[in-house]
């Protein structure tokens, strides 16, 4: 089922993401976060985007949510979107599902563009956003630096 978050939730979504950090190039983040501080990103942003989990038998099995892509008030109708799903539970459609939730809720909310920021050798990803009809709008190249290797950034873009 999927559901908006809940302050609860910080636990296992602090595990979710931990996984990445710590063992993926889908986040560039390079230190594990403290439940207190997911449990701070999770109340500032569903405070005003929309902020989804999937819930399978009692457990949260994936989350997504949107944000502001920049900061400036002209790109205030533009977001960025963020997915991760469990370890073991891929291959599952949870990240599809949770998506295609969150893109019905981005559009009820005005927001008229959807970004997905995608380490370019994250395939999985890629292809999931592309079934979405996402687009590639751009490819960064060795911009981040992360288990001792140069990464590529490519943004998908879809217009709402």
């Amino acid at each position: 089922m999927i559901r908006p978050v809940k302050p609860d939730d910080a636990q296992a979504i602090t595990d979710i993401y931990n996984e990445y950090i710590l063992h993926s190039v889908a986040t560039f983040e390079t230190e594990a976060l403290t439940v207190q501080e997911m449990r701070d990103r999770i109340e500032g942003i569903s405070a005003r985007f929309p902020y989804l989990v999937f819930e399978a038998e009692g457990h949260v099995a994936g989350y997504a949510y949107a944000h502001l892509w920049h900061e400036r008030a002209a790109y205030r109708q533009t977001w960025e979107t963020t997915v991760y799903v469990a370890a073991g539970q891929a291959g599952k459609g949870i990240g599809t599902r949770l998506m295609q939730q969150l893109i019905t809720a981005c559009r009820e909310d005005g927001c008229h563009a959807l970004i997905a920021c995608i380490t370019h050798e994250n395939t999985e990803s890629c292809r999931l956003h592309r079934k979405l009809g996402f687009r590639q709008a751009a490819l960064y190249t060795e911009v981040g630096r992360k288990f001792g290797r140069w990464l590529d950034v490519s943004d998908w873009e879809l217009l709402l």
